[in-house]
């Protein structure tokens, strides 16, 4: 018998507020292991704050952030700084956002073990990775290479305009100690070859959230955290992406990932996290959230009300009246509403098909944003 999987990620009565405004607001959600997890919302849900949190750049305001083994508290009684729980480690929260690209400073923690460390590639906001020991007791089992890290792409990306997409990768292959074989096989792996040797500012916006993923990848972390990783990628790309991190889930691996709209995560989501200003209006299986939005019928009869009850009758019981008269039924298909009808000599003028799509969804369970929450610029605006 299978025993729960260990945790990879994890928010507990989770908040964060920055001046007068809530950026994210009692959230709680559990992303175990082996799991492919989406936050999903509008801009301004807090998508990003949610990510900042659990990779400890932000510091709580209350309850707690939890990745691998590292748990970001909001301080008792102070705000000199952001608790990040882990053997006894601590990373300020200024050290933590102060980098540039290529640069080691993304806040060095206290702490006797030297594996208890953010690495320089979280300076720029783009490739960082914790390194550690496991959460949960899980994680230091699995046979990947990083599975004692978390490789992230954030936004904004942290890459140099000026630098070609091999040199940006060497930058931060030399902050985390990697090797130039390492860059070379990532350059191959995010089909990055053909324009390695471009500067950043002449290629696609694909290309470079293809190479913000290759720099999170350096360290071959198990878990990873990415922020709208889909942007500016075509169909082919996005296919790609889509592979990859369903493989790394079959290898044992976890990703969270971020998106705007719920259309682009559906293939590759086992879990959704939908935000709306801050709060979960939805957590799940996207079955379970297509179930309680599903396709339906649209039927103008005779009499509906007798066409609903024949249908009630033989199982087919969610149909619902619509204002302008039709009757509008899930689960059922033309011949079963037909059958039904013939049954009670109900007389059908009219049937259409009503598809809802995925992103309808997200808007009924959304409100527009509002105003952007004002956040230090240095993180740019919550998402």
């Amino acid at each position: 018998m299978t025993g729960p999987r260990p945790l990879a990620f994890a928010a507990t009565g989770l908040s964060k507020t920055f001046e007068t405004r809530t950026a994210v607001d009692d959230v709680s959600f559990v992303v175990p292991t082996r799991t492919v997890a989406a936050l999903v919302g509008p801009p301004g849900a807090g998508k990003t704050t949610v990510l900042r949190l659990l990779l400890g750049q932000l510091r709580p305001t209350s309850g707690t952030a939890t990745a691998a083994r590292f748990t970001n508290t909001a301080p008792a009684t102070s705000d000199a700084g952001t608790a990040v729980t882990g053997h006894a480690s601590s990373i300020a929260d200024s050290g933590a956002a102060a980098g540039t690209p290529g640069t080691a400073g993304a806040g060095r923690p206290s702490g006797t073990a030297a594996a208890e460390r953010i690495s320089g590639a979280a300076a720029a906001s783009s490739g960082a990775a914790l390194a550690g020991d496991s959460y949960g007791g899980g994680l230091g089992s699995s046979s990947m290479p990083g599975a004692d890290t978390v490789g992230a792409v954030l936004t904004p990306r942290g890459l140099h305009s000026r630098r070609t997409v091999r040199d940006q990768l060497r930058v931060y292959a030399a902050a985390a100690g990697v090797s130039d074989a390492r860059v070379d096989e990532l350059l191959t792996r995010t089909r990055l070859d053909d324009v390695a040797e471009q500067r950043i500012d002449r290629v696609t916006e694909g290309v470079r959230t293809r190479l913000a993923l290759a720099i999170a990848l350096l360290g071959d972390p198990q878990l990873l955290l990415l922020d709208d990783p889909t942007v500016g990628l075509d169909a082919a790309e996005t296919a790609w992406l889509y592979e990859y991190l369903n493989a790394h889930a079959r290898r044992g691996g976890t990703v969270l990932l971020t998106s705007r709209t719920l259309s682009s995560v559906i293939p590759v989501a086992d879990e959704l996290i939908v935000l709306d200003t801050g709060r979960i209006v939805y957590q799940g299986s996207p079955a379970r959230l297509r179930r309680s939005h599903p396709d339906r019928l649209l039927v103008k009869a005779s009499s509906p009300i007798a066409l609903a009850t024949m249908l009630a009758a033989r199982g087919i019981t969610d149909a619902v009246m619509r204002p302008d008269g039709r009757l509008a039924i899930a689960e059922t298909s033309v011949a079963q509403v037909e059958s039904a009808a013939a049954a009670v000599r109900v007389q059908l003028t009219e049937i259409t098909s009503e598809h809802i799509h995925p992103d309808q969804v997200l808007a009924a369970l959304t409100r527009p944003a509002g105003s952007a929450v004002r956040t230090p610029a240095i993180y740019g605006a919550p998402r």
